[in-house]
């Protein structure tokens, strides 16, 4: 049964009570990464845990859909390329969860971009003890996604 979560803005990036912070260096620039963070249908070809991803109210918003069947309705609430995306999650069929947003931060680092991906969240405790113990899945799959995307833009 979808659930509607409680509205974050950007700071809740900053003081979630579960926050999982994941840095990795890619060859391509950050206005290539940028704009693969914002072609919202192209995460399903480069983050393999994204199997459908859609864009929703004039690009205001995403639906993504996970392997596994988790849905997310989101809103973008920040896009300042070069350096921020940002999303927060409105809707989800996820049990638990209060709160959810992913901010991605992007820096020149070299001839390439120092990819900082934070995933912050709230819920119940089940919900935090839980999301802690996915952390060593997140960081592969953010290495895996960071790592596809570099091949993906240097084609």
């Amino acid at each position: 049964m979808p659930r509607r979560l409680r509205p974050v803005e950007l700071d809740f990036v900053a003081t979630a009570p579960v926050r999982h912070v994941f840095e990795r260096d890619m060859a391509a620039p950050p206005e290539a990464v940028y704009g693969a963070l914002e072609d919202v249908p192209g995460w399903a070809e480069w983050f393999a845990q994204v199997s459908a991803a859609r864009p929703v109210g004039a690009g205001a918003g995403r639906d993504i859909t996970l392997t596994g069947g988790i849905r997310f309705r989101e809103t973008v609430i920040a896009a300042k390329g070069p350096g921020l995306y940002a999303y927060r999650v409105d809707v989800t069929n996820l049990p638990g969860v209060r709160a959810l947003a992913e901010e991605w931060r992007l820096a020149p680092a070299g001839g390439g971009t120092r990819v900082r991906w934070i995933f912050a969240t709230d819920g119940t405790a089940a919900y935090r003890l839980a999301v802690k113990l996915a952390r060593a899945g997140q960081a592969r799959a953010f290495r895996d996604a960071v790592r596809t995307l570099d091949r993906r833009l240097k084609v």
